[in-house]
């Protein structure tokens, strides 16, 4: 594993994931997904760590092996990833629902992919430009 692509991808994943979800679920799906009653305040801090987690798991798959080093194969490999988090996690969140809002889960998983083309496209052009 080249260990160089992998902290770089992970920085640069992590921040297009970030960029990209308050674009997506910050302005785009602001009036889609309110706030639950009685939430408190969002911490960002716990979003943007999130968000590096998920670019740094892409980092990590796409320097394994001979890594993935352009923007198609980055974008095809996300949307993988990105499709089993994005089901799990809403299969999880729904577990005590008595009515379960197929629309939401639908809208939610693909704005994950959404995300995620961007994140694994950018990943995957940093990648092919280091050595």
């Amino acid at each position: 594993m080249n260990v160089k692509k992998f902290i770089v991808g992970g920085v640069v994943g992590g921040l297009a994931d970030f960029l990209m979800g308050w674009l997506v679920y910050g302005i785009l799906l602001k009036d889609t997904f309110p706030k639950p009653e009685g939430a408190g305040p969002e911490n960002m801090l716990f979003i943007f760590l999130g968000c590096m987690c998920f670019g740094f798991l892409l980092s990590y798959i796409f320097a394994q092996g001979e890594g993935v080093s352009k923007c198609v194969p980055g974008i095809k490999v996300a949307l993988g990833v990105a499709l089993f988090m994005s089901l799990g996690n809403n299969f999880f969140y729904v577990m005590y629902k008595e009515a379960i809002e197929i629309k939401m889960v639908a809208i939610d998983v693909a704005a994950s992919l959404a995300i995620a083309t961007v994140v694994g496209a950018v990943i995957g052009v940093v990648n092919g430009k280091m050595k």
